[in-house]
C-alpha cells in the first residue's frame, strides 16, 4: 500500500501546502482520495500516474476539497489514455460538473460515471476480489463522508520446494486458501507443512472535515494507517468546535479508541506557518503519528 500527500492545507492554500487531495495505491488499485485546486499539478510534479486513476472519492462540497475536478477531468480527456472513470461524492456533484462541461461546451472522449455517497449512513462504495471501499459519515457545516479502503484477506504463501510433483492445480488452489488436502479420508498434504502465513491485508481509513466525534472510530477499528483532519492546535480547540472541525490532539484521540496501527494528521489551517505544535500536541495522545508532508510517499509493506 502506498499513500502520496499532494496537499494538506486546509480551506486556504498557502506558498508551500495545497489543498486536499491524496494518491492511494492498493490493491493493484489507483485512487484519488478528494480533488482540491492544484491536484493535477500535484499528480505531474511527484510523478503520480494520472492514467492509472480508476476511481476518484469526494468526500463534501467544500470547494477546498473538490475544486480541482473538473481540470483534472479535462487533462484526462487530452491525455486520451484512459477508457473510463468513476466518482464518488456527494448528490450535486454530478450536476457541478456537467454544468462545468456544458457551458465550457466541452465534451469527454471516455466514460464518466457518478456515484452518489450517502453521508448518513455506512455503505460499501466499491467491492472486487482483493478490497472494499466503504463510506462512513462525519459530522461538518455540509454532509461529509470518510472512506474505508480494506483488502480482503490474502491467500497463503506456498513453499515451492516443498510442493510435490503429483500435486493437482485444485489442491494447490486449497492449500492457499487455508485448507489441507484430504484423500480417502487421510490428510494427505497438510497446509501447514506446505505454506506459510498469508501478506498482510492492508487498510486505509480517510477522515476529512469533521468535529471531534468518538463514534466513528467503530468504522474502522484495528485500521493499518488513519488519516485525520488537524485543522487546529489545543488553543484553537472552541473556533475548530465552532467550525466543526478538529484538533491535532482530537485527532490522535481517535486514533487511540480505534487502536489504529498508524496516523498522519493534516489540514492544515494556514495560521501555522510551522507544525511543531500539532506534531506534539497529539503524540502526547497517540505516538505513531505523522505530518501529512506533501510530495511524501508513505509505504506500508506486505
Amino acid at each position: 500500500m502506498k499513500l502520496t500527500i499532494l496537499g494538506s492545507s486546509s480551506a486556504a492554500p498557502t506558498l508551500t501546502r495545497h489543498h486536499t487531495s491524496q494518491y492511494l495505491e492498493i490493491a493493484n488499485k489507483t485512487f484519488l482520495v478528494d480533488c482540491g485546486e492544484a491536484a493535477q499539478i500535484q499528480l505531474r510534479k511527484y510523478r503520480c500516474k494520472i492514467s492509472k486513476i480508476s476511481r476518484i472519492f469526494i468526500s463534501h462540497l467544500h470547494g477546498d476539497h473538490y475544486f480541482g475536478l473538473i481540470g483534472l477531468i479535462s487533462s484526462m480527456h487530452l491525455y486520451n489514455n484512459i477508457e473510463e472513470l468513476h466518482i464518488h461524492g456527494p448528490a450535486g456533484l454530478d450536476e457541478i460538473i456537467r454544468l462545468q462541461l456544458k457551458y465550457s461546451q466541452s465534451f469527454l472522449k471516455f466514460k464518466l460515471f457518478f456515484h452518489a455517497t450517502n453521508p448518513d449512513q455506512h455503505d460499501i462504495l466499491y467491492e472486487d476480489d482483493n478490497i472494499v471501499v466503504s463510506s462512513f459519515p462525519l459530522l461538518h457545516r455540509v454532509p461529509c463522508t470518510g472512506f474505508l479502503f480494506k483488502e480482503k484477506p490474502k491467500y497463503r504463501r506456498l513453499i515451492k520446494d516443498k510442493i510435490p510433483d503429483d500435486i493437482t492445480l485444485e489442491q494447490i488452489a486449497t492449500l492457499k486458501k487455508g485448507g489441507d488436502i484430504i484423500v480417502d479420508g487421510n490428510v494427505k498434504y497438510s497446509n501447514i507443512d506446505y505454506t506459510r502465513d498469508a501478506p498482510k491485508s492492508h487498510s486505509y481509513a480517510y477522515c476529512s472535515d469533521t468535529i471531534f466525534r468518538p463514534e466513528i472510530s467503530e468504522y474502522f477499528k484495528g485500521v493499518e494507517l488513519l488519516y485525520h483532519e488537524a485543522t487546529f492546535d489545543n488553543e484553537f480547540a472552541n473556533r475548530a468546535a465552532k467550525t466543526f472541525h478538529s484538533t491535532a490532539a482530537q485527532a490522535a484521540k481517535i486514533a487511540t479508541l480505534a487502536n489504529a496501527e498508524n496516523l498522519i494528521i493534516g489540514h492544515f489551517s494556514a495560521r501555522y506557518k510551522e507544525l511543531d505544535t500539532l506534531l506534539v500536541e497529539s503524540k502526547q495522545e497517540f505516538e505513531r503519528v505523522m505530518l501529512a508532508e506533501e510530495g511524501k510517499t508513505y509505504l506500508f509493506q506486505d
